[in-house]
């Protein structure tokens, strides 16, 4: 579906990041390109998110400066090293209140709760206090946030258009446009969006600067999956 294009066809020219393409490491096939992380002030691609087809099945954060795409996503690395660098998701159980990182380092990107109050064990046993909750989170470098593609998307009116399919970057890593999902099943539409009519970006959402109406009157192409 990606080729690198040029601007001299008058076509977008960069690396399309299309949210579940297959990823390579140098020495074979990894798993799907699962989420994507940005800084949102420059609006900058920082890391994807690699998902393993096997291995420890453990989603890995790979700095964008590892992806390539001349054949195919791949990662300048071995599978090996893929497994090495850092895992994105965490396990924690807090009281209320609490919040799961505490490490200068990191921020909390998109984040699911487990139960509340907590409780494991045989017979379903209690296994903390009344006030204590599980949640799962995926940690992101301080100050940058997460998207994935059932992450919505809204207009500047306040209105669900759709989500998020992927984003498209430039040579030093800048989003150029971003990529949106609309429809159903089969009815699937894309609409590639220029980033100055991006509004914002914050984990698990993207809002735009552009009403649902002229969202709608946007030229559309039917989805073609990887999968």
């Amino acid at each position: 579906m990606y080729e690198r294009e040029t601007a001299q066809h008058g076509k977008l020219y960069g690396m399309r990041l299309e949210l579940g393409r297959p990823i390579r490491c140098s020495d074979g096939e990894f798993g799907e390109l699962a989420d994507i992380v940005v800084d949102p002030t420059n609006k900058r691609v920082t890391h994807v998110v690699a998902r393993p087809h096997k291995l420890d099945g453990v989603s890995r954060l790979a700095p964008i400066e590892l992806v390539d795409d001349e054949d195919g996503l791949t990662l300048g690395c071995s599978i090996d090293d893929a497994t090495k660098l850092p895992a994105l998701q965490e396990t924690a159980y807090l009281r209320l209140g609490e919040v799961p990182v505490s490490d200068p380092k990191w921020d909390v990107g998109v984040q699911d709760v487990l139960a509340m109050p907590y409780y494991g064990g045989e017979f379903g046993a209690f296994a903390g206090d009344l006030d204590t909750y599980g949640v799962t989170y995926d940690r992101v470098p301080k100050g940058e946030v997460e998207v994935r593609r059932a992450s919505s998307v809204a207009s500047s009116d306040g209105e669900f258009i759709g989500e998020v399919d992927g984003f498209v970057v430039d040579a030093d890593e800048h989003i150029t446009h971003f990529v949106l999902e609309r429809g159903h099943l089969w009815g699937q539409r894309e609409v590639t969006i220029p980033i100055g009519a991006v509004a914002k970006v914050e984990t698990d959402l993207v809002t735009l600067q552009l009403s649902k109406k002229e969202v709608g009157d946007l030229p559309s192409v039917r989805v073609h999956r990887w999968f």
